[in-house]
């Protein structure tokens, strides 16, 4: 497969020790030479592959030096693209960086797409759908956990797994055809059957193992959308400091300072959180105050997890006990803060209310608490299977929603043999959940599908 050549910069703009533009198609290596001029005259195109030359980047109208650079030169199909491939370290800026980028692109490159490069790594078969979107992962993780999970999907784990399981539905659908149209037994139906279930059932295991990592997995790709909540002034934002180690949002006496939803991603023990401070819910005159209190009560509802605080030196409140009614049925973790100062809160009351919730006492003025909610956060959404080098993790929204259909198509084709339904009919799911898991890594995906991936990957990449 044949393509256009194409370039872009391929690190984040801003000032910097170093600044990549890349090139890859055909023309790279013909496109950089003729703007570089090295050590005594030396030419790209007469290099060795995957090697690094000093020199000097020409603008060929004026023949004047435009920046001074290092230059890798890569002879296809030993590259990420399979295609010659050539990067111009230049220095890190604004202005030079672009001046090369512009050169190339008037020297014959085309701009390339948003995850174009990685795009053609997949169309060139360097690397499955699968794989392609594990790059996005990796460059996205938040914790170590997350960039583990993403560099084992990378290297083709889920990929191998998928591959080995639509094998075995393909062999087994072979199998039926051949009994099928070659019937010499008289027990050649009541085999057919036999294999199918057999079969049928392990393949569903299969799904099934892969779907019991999908929650684990999805929060170390997304995050946890965690909500702190509670009255004004009891600690909201100094636990979102402290959980962020930083002084992120502003801290006071005075009740209704957090006027909107304050965002920050947080490592909590491996587990990414996308922390929310809200405004403190009560009933207020202030319209601004007000506004904070609505957008509060919107993404309580949105949440995976909610950060309960009370204040051990007030007395429970009205207020309090809406809130514990707000959040039945979620996931939430009670934390009484300010254990540091004189106890007015009713503990019997709160264990009362907390039920089936985790319950922890912090006082964020003496650090007192901490490790124990940080345990207390990880041990509600992981039970230490996540430390499992062995376990392929599905952590793509995308995967867990195909293979809960091949879950449901090969549960057909299992129910289908058991009710005695003809063996055609059968064959049908089967073939379905083939092609479900096909999409996973790319070998059966709509050309549309694949565009809306690559879209959504950063420029240069």
């Amino acid at each position: 497969m044949e393509f256009d050549t194409i370039a872009a910069i391929s690190t984040p703009m801003g000032e910097g020790a170093i600044a990549i533009v890349r090139l890859s198609g055909d023309e790279a290596i013909d496109i950089a030479d003729k703007l570089f001029l090295g050590v005594k005259g030396k030419r790209l195109k007469s290099v060795a592959t995957h090697t690094i030359h000093y020199g000097n980047i020409l603008d060929p109208k004026t023949n004047q030096i435009v920046e001074e650079v290092m230059v890798s030169v890569m002879h296809g199909p030993k590259t990420f693209t399979k295609e010659n491939i050539v990067e111009i370290n230049c220095h890190g800026g604004l202005v030079s960086v672009n001046k090369v980028l512009q050169l190339v692109l008037n020297n014959g490159a085309r701009l390339a797409e948003p995850g174009e490069f990685t795009k053609r790594a997949f169309l060139n078969g360097r690397i499955d759908l699968s794989q392609a979107e594990a790059v996005m992962d990796l460059i996205r993780a938040k914790t170590d956990r997350a960039m583990n999970v993403a560099i084992g999907q990378m290297e083709g784990r889920l990929s191998n797994l998928i591959r080995k399981l639509r094998q075995e539905i393909l062999e087994t659908l072979a199998h039926v055809e051949v009994n099928i149209d070659y019937p010499e037994y008289d027990d050649v139906e009541e085999m057919t059957h036999r294999m199918l279930i057999e079969k049928a059932q392990y393949v569903r295991d299969e799904i099934e193992k892969l779907l019991v990592t999908s929650q684990q997995g999805k929060i170390l790709r997304e995050g946890l959308s965690t909500v702190i909540v509670g009255r004004p002034n009891v600690g909201k934002s100094s636990l979102l400091n402290s959980l962020a180690q930083e002084n992120k949002a502003i801290v006071t006496d005075i009740p209704g300072t957090t006027r909107d939803v304050i965002e920050e991603y947080v490592n909590v023990r491996g587990v990414p959180l996308r922390l929310l401070d809200t405004a403190g819910i009560r009933e207020t005159e202030d319209i601004v105050e007000r506004i904070g209190v609505e957008r509060s009560r919107k993404v309580l509802k949105e949440a995976d997890l909610i950060l309960l605080v009370l204040n051990f030196a007030d007395e429970l409140t009205e207020e309090d006990e809406k809130l514990f009614e707000a959040v039945k049925g979620l996931d939430v973790i009670v934390i009484v803060n300010k254990t540091d100062l004189p106890k007015k809160i009713s503990m019997e009351r709160v264990e009362e209310l907390t039920k089936n919730h985790r319950l922890v006492t912090i006082s964020l003025l003496e650090e007192q608490g901490i490790d124990q909610l940080e345990e207390a956060i990880s041990s509600l959404f992981f039970t230490g299977s996540i430390e499992a080098s062995d376990i392929t993790y599905v952590s793509n929204s995308r995967h867990i929603a195909l293979l809960n259909q091949a879950a449901n198509a090969i549960d057909e084709a299992i129910q289908g043999v058991e009710m005695g339904t003809p063996i055609d009919m059968v064959q049908i799911d089967l073939t379905r959940t083939w092609e479900l898991l096909g999409e996973i890594i790319g070998d059966s995906v709509h050309e549309s599908l694949i565009d809306q991936l690559f879209s959504q990957f950063c420029l240069g990449k």
